[in-house]
C-alpha cells in the first residue's frame, strides 16, 4: 500500500493538468484565495492595460472568485466557469471567465505583492 501512494504521488507531480476539471478549478481558486495585488491588468486586442492597482483576490460565499483594488470589484466570476493559471515567473495569475461586473467574458492579469 506504501508503494501505491508514492506511484500516486509521482504520477501526480508529472501527469497534466486537466483545466476543464472543476476540482482543478476550485484548486486553483484556493491557491489564489488572499493573495496581495499589486496591479491588474486587462488583455484586449493585443494591448494590456492597467484596471486597478493595490487590491486582494478572494473566494466569495462558496462559489465565486472575486479580484478587488481599494473599494472598487474589478473581476468577479463562478470558480466552475473561471480558468486561471499561473504566470511562468510565478510572480501573478491570468484569469478568464465570464466577469459579472462587466457583463462579458474577460481575461485579467494579477500580479502579487510581495512582502520581504
Amino acid at each position: 500500500m506504501g508503494k501505491e501512494n508514492l506511484f500516486q504521488k509521482i504520477k501526480n507531480i508529472f501527469s497534466k493538468k486537466n483545466e476543464d476539471d472543476p476540482a482543478f478549478r476550485r484548486k486553483m481558486a484556493e491557491k489564489l484565495d488572499g493573495k496581495y495585488i499589486k496591479y491588474v491588468t486587462e488583455r484586449e486586442n493585443g494591448t494590456e492595460t492597467v484596471i486597478g492597482r493595490e487590491g486582494h483576490s478572494n473566494i466569495v460565499g462558496e462559489n465565486e472568485f472575486a479580484v478587488t483594488c481599494g473599494i472598487t470589484e474589478i473581476f468577479r466570476a463562478d470558480i466552475s466557469e473561471m480558468r486561471a493559471w499561473e504566470l511562468l515567473s510565478l510572480e501573478g495569475a491570468v484569469l478568464t471567465a465570464f466577469d459579472k461586473v462587466s457583463e462579458r467574458e474577460r481575461t485579467v492579469v494579477i500580479y502579487y505583492k510581495y512582502y520581504r
